[in-house]
């Protein structure tokens, strides 16, 4: 039995559409824990969550009207940072880490690799980021999408490159509006 699960737990989900596909949304008792994008099976997402917090998950998007609202606000170009309470137990150690410094990257910038790791103190692990990167269960709120290759190109992206080339356009666009 886990130890760092409350008795009282709780996963409400919502399923959403954004300009760039469905959206999984998750919340815990504690805050926004998931957000699966489109490329993401979402029946297995829903079931790994099932298995981490002993629960099953209901579908009720009452506890996540408010990420749904920022959200909307980021795809309409209105919001370049959020404001929610997050559940960071999907990730722990330097995955957890490196995805909470991922908040640090300012709208519309980007940052290689290889300067994320330098920045959380471990200048050599650029492919540990990666990782990290990939395994991000919050992309969008904690954006994985501004970290790109130390050559300028995009990489890699759990929605896709197409989508996280279009993120980055977006951010770009409004940034300099």
């Amino acid at each position: 039995m886990r130890t760092d699960i409350a008795g009282d737990e709780a996963i409400s989900y919502e399923v959403i559409d954004s300009p760039y596909g469905q959206l999984l949304l998750a919340a815990s008792t504690r805050g926004l824990v998931k957000i699966g994008l489109d490329e993401a099976d979402f029946d297995a997402e829903l079931a790994a969550l099932s298995r981490t917090f002993e629960v099953n998950p209901v579908r009720d998007s009452r506890p996540l009207q408010s990420t749904i609202g920022q959200l909307e606000e980021y795809f309409a170009g209105q919001r370049q940072v959020f404001d929610l309470s997050l559940d960071h137990r999907l990730a722990s150690g330097f995955r957890q880490t490196v995805q909470q410094a991922l908040a640090d990257i300012p709208y519309g910038e980007t940052a290689s690799y290889g300067e994320v790791a330098a920045d959380v103190g471990r200048p050599r692990a650029s492919r540990a980021v990666g990782t990290a990167c990939a395994t991000n269960p919050l992309p969008l709120v904690l954006p994985c999408h501004r970290v790109v290759r130390s050559d300028g190109s995009v990489g890699h992206y759990g929605g896709g490159p197409a989508m996280k080339v279009a993120l980055l356009d977006l951010e770009k666009r409004n940034r300099a509006a």
